[in-house]
């Protein structure tokens, strides 16, 4: 089986490479060499038919002894343990007590919750797991208002505003998405609260980030007990359990020995993965020689525990070599590695195996089912009471994994919160209470994106924007925002709205707006340019709207439009409205299932837009404008094709208002012309796109994401619609290199024409 975790060494790759992340790393070194466990630890899913049984019911000779399990930290290394379990499995060895340290604290969880050995392997490399890890989260999690925003070029992460200065998070990973697989893979355990109670009786070490001293985790969440034991610092928030701030807990006993023989067991296997270390030819990096240090100290710790073992107790050594905790693709290697090292001591082990009868009563014992409890009473957390009507707004929840796990995923896509998370408490054997918790984003709530656009045709023509959107948090119990957008460049603009939810889920909401922007139109006559404009445009106006899921939205408002246009270059014959002022109506329908804005490579989306204006809002005319813009978007492999089109068109309307004109030329917008060449009033324009990823993050140009594609494209703009066909439409095509970056994509390409047009392009910035 091989595994490779390239999503989250993405993520990971991404968030250290920005201007402020860079200011991290030395701090943040310190907690990276956790992270590959964490990555290979843990499952997503469990057999809905499994459910709690004590740990004492378990059936046992008389004679036998009891035998605790201890599993070390050791990053990707650790998937070591996952072989260990296999062969204990089928040496019918059970397994009466586990001790576990970050990694091997996941893994000994989910045993303890009374999964397999085999579902363990199966899961650690589903797609669902690999995918835990990203950040920021995947599209399909944001909120319909999340994904809006993410059409615009800004940097996918956010700066906090706080007490007048900028902050950032407390981990380069939220943790969500892994705290979500969690509570999936333990649902049907996750009433009990004191750990000996579990299937199999479970301790989890972790570190008071205070003090440094350890702490054994015995009961409680049993969720919140993992993930203490792996946050590593710098990279996950600590977790607040009893009143303390913990992290990974390889930081203070790495192997656990001292607390499996605190659990009531005979002998102890023991199964240390370690952290190997690196000889001198390899220690060239602040990185590497940070890493030998906390290697070493690990390493005294985990040895003085080796030291304290009895002649019965049985200690396993995979043979890793020098596989290092950070690499993703030793999952099968550290696998077989656990598997060898087991069957090795099988001649010390095999006197610990039962009879298939009771080995049968023990795995029995682990996996009986019992009957769905019923929900009693939906309440929330007194920390979180702010959010008391988002929290319990959904009256339709059952008492299932799939729907509580729906709820959590629609409530933190709502970009707010630094985590939203649920606990189940038994009142009767039938009855179980549901605690809503979510806690608002600490480096917050308030926040601010910074975002860059940038082209140039090598032709001596260059534009630029520079964006930054600050947005105003939590100003209703709803989680209404006050935003401010602010732009400078080739095209300025200022603008505010206000979103304000209503009901009981928040789905209808009031939008006040307003925007002042400039930018250059285009004047054609007979095809040829002869004349740009200065647009200046002012405009505000009042919108309903409701959201359906994160899916999809619809929205209605009133609008009035005014402003004015400057003749810039050129001088041209036809008359041109210096001044306008329109009051129209406005409607939009939006759809968006699109899962990346900036590489697309599944989904789609769909925006039609209607603005009417109409004398009875004071217009001085009839007209309608319509614009549909749709992408739909399919891969096999590397391999993704897009096909892309969009239309605008006026009925009625000012032929001498420029504000009324579209444009189009540019990369993907008619390829061969220069940006914004041509304008009409009426436009179509259909691309066909391939592309293939040539590099992921690491491999590929500039350490990004890098991709080699091509288009065709059909379009142009018309006068009259009369004028619209086929045979009038431009062909046009482009060959180009993009690469993903932190400040958005970045195209290197080349467009040409049927008619000779060639253009080049440096672009930075959004094109879908």
């Amino acid at each position: 089986m091989t595994v490779t975790l390239t999503p989250l060494a993405q993520a990971l790759r991404t968030a250290l490479r920005g201007a402020w992340a860079r200011s991290l790393r030395a701090t943040c070194v310190i907690g990276l060499y956790f992270m590959a466990g964490i990555v290979q630890a843990a499952v997503a899913a469990t057999d809905a038919s499994r459910a709690p049984v004590a740990s004492e019911a378990l059936t046992h000779a008389a004679d036998a002894p009891r035998i605790g399990l201890v599993l070390s930290g050791g990053g990707a290394r650790g998937a070591a343990h996952v072989g260990v379990l296999k062969v204990l499995e089928e040496a019918r060895i059970p397994i009466h007590a586990i001790a576990g340290t970050s990694m091997g604290a996941l893994i000994g969880g989910l045993y303890a919750s009374g999964m397999s050995a085999e579902k363990i392997e199966t899961l650690l490399s589903s797609q669902e797991w690999l995918e835990a890890f990203r950040e920021p989260a995947p599209r399909d999690r944001l909120s319909f208002r999340r994904k809006i925003e993410d059409q615009n070029f800004l940097v996918d992460f956010p700066l906090g505003l706080k007490g007048g200065s900028f902050r950032l998070p407390k981990g380069l990973v939220s943790g969500q998405r892994l705290n979500q697989l969690l509570r999936r893979a333990t649902f049907d355990v996750a009433t009990i609260e004191n750990f000996d109670d579990l299937p199999t009786r479970f301790r989890a070490v972790a570190t008071d980030l205070e003090t440094g001293d350890a702490v054994t985790l015995a009961s409680g969440d049993l969720v919140a007990a993992m993930r203490a034991s792996l946050s590593a610092p710098g990279v996950f928030a600590p977790v607040e359990i009893d009143g303390k701030l913990l992290v990974d807990g390889g930081l203070a006993n790495n192997l656990p020995v001292d607390v499996a023989r605190s659990m009531d067991v005979d002998v102890l296997i023991v199964v240390d993965v370690g952290f190997p270390l690196r000889t001198r030819e390899t220690l060239d990096s602040v990185t590497t020689i940070s890493n030998q240090m906390l290697a070493i100290l690990i390493r005294r710790g985990s040895d003085a525990q080796r030291r304290t073992l009895q002649s019965d107790d049985i200690l396993l050594l995979p043979d890793l070599g020098e596989a290092s905790s950070f690499d993703f693709d030793i999952q099968s290697m550290a696998s077989e590695r656990g598997e060898s090292a087991a069957r090795n001591a099988l001649a010390r082990l095999i006197p610990l195996q039962r009879t298939e009868e009771d080995y049968a009563r023990y795995r029995a014992s682990r996996e009986q089912g019992v009957i769905q409890p019923t929900l009693a009473e939906v309440r929330v957390k007194k920390d979180s009471e702010r959010y008391q009507r988002l929290l319990t707004a959904d009256k339709s929840l059952t008492l299932s994994a799939e729907d509580l796990d729906q709820a959590v995923t629609l409530l933190y896509g709502r970009g707010n919160f630094e985590s939203v998370d649920y606990t189940l408490q038994s009142t009767s054997e039938r009855l179980v209470d549901l605690e809503w918790a979510a806690k608002r984003n600490s480096w917050g709530p308030n926040y601010v994106r910074f975002g860059l656009n940038l082209e140039d045709d090598f032709s001596g023509n260059s534009s630029y924007n520079a964006a930054a959107r600050f947005v105003l948090a939590d100003i209703s119990d709803l989680g209404g925002e006050w935003v401010w957008d602010l732009q400078v460049g080739s095209e300025p603009r200022i603008a505010s709205e206000i979103y304000w939810p209503m009901g009981d889920r928040g789905a209808w909401f009031l939008l006040p707006n307003a925007s002042l922007q400039l930018r250059n139109i285009p004047l054609l006559e007979q095809g040829e340019p002869v004349a740009e404009y200065r647009l200046r445009t002012g405009e505000y106006g009042l919108d309903l709207g409701r959201e359906f899921g994160n899916v999809a939205e619809l929205r209605f408002g009133l609008r009035r439009v005014t402003g004015s246009t400057r003749l810039r270059i050129g001088a041209a014959t036809t008359p041109v409205a210096e001044d306008f002022d329109v009051r129209e109506y406005f409607g939009r329908f939006s759809y968006d299932r699109l899962d990346d804005r900036n590489f697309p490579r599944e989904g789609g989306y769909f925006t039609a837009e209607w603005r009417a204006e109409h004398p009875s809002l004071g217009s001085g005319q009839r007209a309608d404008r319509v614009n549909l813009d749709g992408l739909i978007a399919r891969s096999w492999g590397r391999h993704t094709g897009v096909l892309w089109s969009s239309f605008g068109t006026q009925v009625d309307g000012d032929p001498a208002n420029v504000r009324d004109l579209y444009t189009l030329g540019g990369f993907l917008n008619l390829s061969g012309l220069a940006r914004d060449s041509i304008s009409a009033r009426h436009y179509a324009i259909t691309r066909l796109l391939y592309y293939r990823q040539i590099g992921r993050g690491g491999e590929g140009f500039l350490n990004v994401p890098a991709y080699a594609g091509l288009s065709f494209e059909v379009g142009n703009v018309w006068q009259d619609r009369s004028d619209i066909s086929l045979g009038s439409a431009l062909k046009q095509g482009s060959l180009f290199f993009g690469f993903d970056t932190l400040f958005g994509p970045v195209y290197l390409g080349s467009g040409f024409g049927e008619s000779g047009d060639t253009a080049f392009y440096l672009f930075l910035g959004r094109t879908f």
